[in-house]
């Protein structure tokens, strides 16, 4: 990307630390899987009844949400892969690892934060019975063997015009499997995909915030990328 378009990014470094960075969640007040799992901490009698709550729960699961549950799980335990796109793009990348430039504190928090949405949906899927965990397993490494071939081009405009849009699609899956876990009568697994859904639409609105000011300071840059990133359709990750 040319060097006046990388320092439209370093110019918004503090308008991120103001604007976006409050939008995340500090750790002790984040919820964690384990809130809406069987506790392991427990005596194993109370354990293994709260498993067969769990286990009972989506017995009469239909198979085709349980095939939707699988595609969202795959999708969100790819993370690595997301993490490394972030990375990557030009104004904004992580180039230490640890580096306290904003944008990078963003990426690292919000990989983070979605972390946990691939930890839940495995272990709860895992603990009902239901799905063939060797065969989820292989296509999550298949899934992050293969990575990502999105032609982003190292270029934030893209990225974040990318991820604003991949957000409200995750929001709208995870959301719409809530919905039809509560109708089969799995409140819990209703509670699990509304409690990510929330972390989605929470990122969405930063991405879309970020997409706002882009159009604000930059808008035919930014506007260029919209429409290119629609010519080339919103695919989720692990389509």
């Amino acid at each position: 990307m040319p060097p006046e378009k990388v320092e439209v990014f370093n110019s918004l470094e503090s308008w991120v630390s103001q604007r976006v960075l409050p939008l995340l969640k500090p750790v002790e007040l984040s919820w964690q899987p384990q809130k809406l799992l069987p506790d392991p901490s427990l005596p194993w009698d109370e354990f293994k009844d709260q498993v067969k709550e769990l286990r009972d729960r989506p017995a009469e699961l239909p198979d085709e949400n349980l095939v939707v549950l699988v595609g969202d799980m795959i999708t969100e335990d790819a993370l690595p892969t997301y993490q490394s796109f972030l990375d990557e793009l030009d104004g904004v990348r992580d180039v230490t690892g640890s580096s306290p430039n904003p944008w990078a504190v963003w990426i690292r928090s919000w990989t983070a934060e979605e972390n946990r949405h691939g930890d839940l949906l495995k272990t709860y899927l895992y603990l009902s019975g239901r799905v063939d965990m060797l065969m989820i397993e292989n296509a999550i490494q298949y899934l992050i063997e293969a990575g990502m071939d999105i032609q982003i081009e190292n270029n934030p405009y893209l990225g974040f015009a990318y991820t604003s849009f991949q957000e409200r699609a995750a929001f709208i899956s995870h959301g719409n499997t809530a919905r039809l876990a509560k109708e089969s009568g799995d409140p819990v697994l209703a509670r699990i995909c509304g409690t990510i859904a929330a972390d989605e639409k929470r990122h969405e609105n930063v991405y879309n915030r970020i997409i706002e000011k882009l159009l604000e300071v930059d808008p035919t840059e930014t506007i260029l990328a919209i429409v290119d990133v629609m010519h080339k359709n919103i695919t989720m990750p692990a389509h």
